[in-house]
């Protein structure tokens, strides 16, 4: 990865936004360090071991700068994975924390140390929201927030919807006794639809940036919005949401601190998407070449631990255009470790990837193809799992559709991207597994992901779109629940 992975690390991030309203502060980016393995079991000589590879490294660092480990202290690691095979790979991942001028150049650096296998710059994450998409701030809110669930016709019934009105219907059908987490920059829990059953912010610290306010209160207003007779309802109300911050944390000790949260059958979504190796890892208004996280492979070894620990992943595919099966992502970049593999094609997290498809055409007023077909923003190839709207998705946030001083009272109508279709599958499944706990019990990931992938209404076609190119099925809970 080159040198200019600095320059790309821009504030640039997603474009969704009131007119005259700033982008979105991006993250900084981040210098992960991978220390040469110990073996593959975590035995107290290598939990001894790495410490003392850490401490070496820290002294060939500038200033203040020092390497966190990414999966914690060995010691309470091993507890964690005792029976998880490899366990000891995880001991070598850290991330530095402390200021430095040219993230690459110490990079390469270290690269040149024999204890160091990996040093790579990851660029800075943004949100997987459609790009060139502005959204109008609506006038001052009512004295009572209408009832939007007309508007929410991922709601109804499929084939253009997942059926949750129906899930509703079922004991445990409202996501009840399933927990949450999402990762990302930012939300508004006070907000009037999202009192209940939500947890707050548990790590990280959030950004006061209102780009990332908006985007996560939409998020959490998808999956878990209130059931009330106003604004608008989640397709998993009673699941309890928390989120993580990844600034000032990074992305992969955001995944493993989620994963740490939750329990076996619990579910962790992951709204970030970076620039790819497409086009040299740089940031760009209209993101081609933006690709799922688990690319990096700390972020690979995150998903892989909570899958693992049997939590359910639903990761956005992004919004780059790509064909993950292209070539380009079978060469390994130099900084990347040598044993890594392709996570598109070669080595599989367990994650749900999520594309994103075209809702009803006429819908809102607008049409963007045949319902279910791939929307031209959105990646996919044959990783992805399965698809969810990925265009007019109402919800909490932004203001477009009822607007206002008071960001309490905010909701749209155009929360969009694989932003806006990942959570459509989070809710999707958080209703499943609620119905599944009184019955059979919760499902494991892989169970869960093949159940995606082999229900549901099946991807159209769009002129230049084939459905050659896989974003998957839309989810039909009914369907899935029938399986049970």
């Amino acid at each position: 990865m080159p040198c200019s992975l600095v320059a790309m690390a821009s504030t640039r991030s997603s474009k969704q936004r009131n007119p005259g309203a700033p982008a979105p502060v991006a993250p900084p980016a981040e210098l992960i360090v991978v220390t040469a393995p110990t073996g593959p079991d975590l035995t107290p000589a290598a939990v001894r071991e790495v410490g003392a590879v850490r401490g070496q490294v820290d002294s060939l660092l500038p200033g203040d700068a020092h390497l966190v480990p990414i999966f914690g202290p060995g010691n309470r690691l091993a507890n964690k994975l005792a029976d998880a095979p490899h366990a000891g790979s995880y001991l070598g991942y850290h991330r530095v924390v402390g200021p430095i001028a040219d993230l690459a150049d110490v990079a390469d650096r270290l690269r040149a140390e024999d204890t160091v296998t990996a040093a790579y710059v990851k660029p800075a994450a943004e949100l997987p929201l459609a790009p060139r998409t502005t959204v109008a701030r609506a006038p001052e809110a009512p004295s009572v927030t209408p009832d939007f669930r007309a508007r929410q016709a991922y709601l109804d019934a499929a084939p253009n919807g997942i059926d949750a009105a129906w899930a509703h219907t079922r004991p445990g059908g409202l996501g009840t006794g399933v927990r949450v987490i999402d990762i990302e920059g930012a939300w508004r829990f006070t907000h009037e639809d999202l009192r209940h059953n939500q947890g707050g912010i548990i790590g990280g610290t959030a950004s006061t940036d209102r780009g990332w306010r908006d985007h996560g209160t939409a998020v959490a207003g998808e999956i878990s919005g209130d059931l009330n007779p106003f604004g608008i309802t989640g397709i998993a109300p009673e699941a309890h949401i928390r989120a993580i911050s990844i600034f000032g944390i990074g992305s992969a000790t955001a995944i493993r601190s989620a994963a740490d949260a939750l329990d076996p059958g619990d579910v962790l979504l992951i709204e970030l998407h970076r620039p790819g190796p497409r086009f040299d890892y740089r940031a760009t208004p209209d993101q081609r070449g933006y690709i799922a996280v688990e690319w990096w492979p700390d972020d690979f070894a995150a998903i892989r631990y909570a899958v693992g620990r049997g939590v359910i992943v639903v990761e956005a595919a992004g919004n780059g255009a790509e064909d993950l099966d292209a070539p380009v992502y079978d060469t390994r970049p130099s900084d990347f470790p040598a044993d890594w593999r392709n996570p598109f094609r070669d080595n599989d997290s367990g994650a749900v990837i999520v594309g994103a498809g075209a809702p009803p055409p006429g819908l809102h007023g607008r049409d963007h193809g045949p319902a279910r077909s791939r929307l031209g923003f959105s990646n996919y190839g044959s990783r992805l799992d399965v698809q969810g709207w990925g265009r007019e998705v109402t919800t909490t946030g932004y203001g477009d559709l009822q607007g206002g001083d008071d960001e309490d009272l905010w909701y749209t109508d155009q929360f969009s991207g694989t932003s806006s279709a990942s959570p459509i599958v989070v809710g999707a499944i958080a209703a499943y597994q609620g119905i599944s706990a009184t019955g059979p019990g919760r499902a494991t990931p892989d169970a869960v992901r093949t159940l995606l992938r082999t229900t549901g209404s099946t991807q159209t076609a769009a002129p230049g779109r084939p459905v050659t190119q896989r974003i998957g099925s839309l989810p039909d809970l009914r369907a899935m629940t029938a399986r049970l």
